[in-house]
């Protein structure tokens, strides 16, 4: 059982492989014309996911269980998960891998061990070979890759520096991304305790292909419901890691109601929903 545990930490800790495809290498392939791999790709990862899963659970149910039905459910679980396991290994070394080697550029594979050592590896990668970016370096970055005015900002409500607005954004304690009126990402703020991974090879990619297939249809709804104005708000909650997530879509429009992108916030509400009775300011106590 403890070689059992071990190896599906394993399993669920190669989810950082998963998100390094999807947020850094799937959308240089697509600016490159390729999408059809990517989206099997990031299909099967979903796949992989849901396996993982069951597996887990199953493994920590195991004393619920007789042991003959736990034998028989864990050859089922491991048997299904390396089908497919299998499969997309192999597409990924014969079809995605040297896709990627034909269209990348060497500038780009720069940038993307970059991204790469920020998301992070899998625990049997060995650490001396990450070479993460500094945080000055990192933030940097995130502010050149979507330029703003030089000087100071003149808002209705006051002024603020580049360097200030950059600030009070990545400290807020949400995730935000900005998806412009053409569908295009374009910002995302680098919130300390991001929920979600997200990086800047996503910069300038449609939205559509920045969620599953199953899902871009729902996607396409809440986007044509903001731009003709019928709605404003689409809110949904999920449970991750066991932690209570609320993901809200807000339309953004100008004074005159024109539509200008969709923003997306992200919020661990866990801690806030165990809140009860008051603390004011005055009971601060430093």
């Amino acid at each position: 059982m403890k070689q059992l545990k071990r190896i599906t930490e394993d399993l669920l800790d190669a989810e950082r492989h998963y998100l390094r495809e999807e947020n850094v290498l799937f959308p240089i392939l697509e600016k490159h014309g390729i999408s059809e791999p990517p989206a099997i790709m990031w299909m099967e990862h979903n796949q992989l996911r849901e396996k993982k899963k069951q597996l887990h659970d199953l493994i920590e149910k195991y004393d619920a269980l007789r042991f003959p039905d736990f034998k028989k459910q864990l050859g089922e679980s491991v048997k299904s998960l390396t089908d497919i396991l299998s499969s997309h290994i192999f597409k990924e070394n014969n079809i995605l891998i040297p896709a990627a080697l034909r269209v990348v550029t060497n500038e780009e594979w720069k940038a993307i061990r970059k991204e790469f050592d920020e998301i992070g590896y899998c625990s049997f990668t060995p650490k001396n070979l990450i070479a993460t970016p500094k945080t000055e370096e990192v933030k940097k970055e995130g502010g050149e890759a979507v330029p703003l005015r030089e000087g100071t900002l003149q808002f209705e409500t006051g002024t603020l520096s580049k360097e200030e607005v950059g600030a009070v954004l990545d400290t807020l304690p949400v995730d935000i991304t900005f998806v412009d009126k053409n569908d295009s990402v374009k910002y995302f703020n680098k919130a300390e305790k991001r929920i979600f991974v997200r990086t800047k090879a996503i910069i300038g990619r449609k939205v559509q292909l920045c969620h599953p297939q199953k899902s871009v249809h729902i996607v396409n709804k809440i986007v044509e419901a903001f731009r003709t104005g019928k709605k404003d708000v689409a809110e949904f909650w999920l449970q991750k890691d066991n932690r209570t997530i609320h993901i809200r879509y807000f339309a953004v429009r100008d004074k005159n109601g024109k539509y200008l992108g969709t923003m997306e916030v992200t919020q661990d509400l866990t801690d806030i929903k165990k809140i009860e009775g008051e603390k004011r300011l005055l009971d601060w106590k430093g």
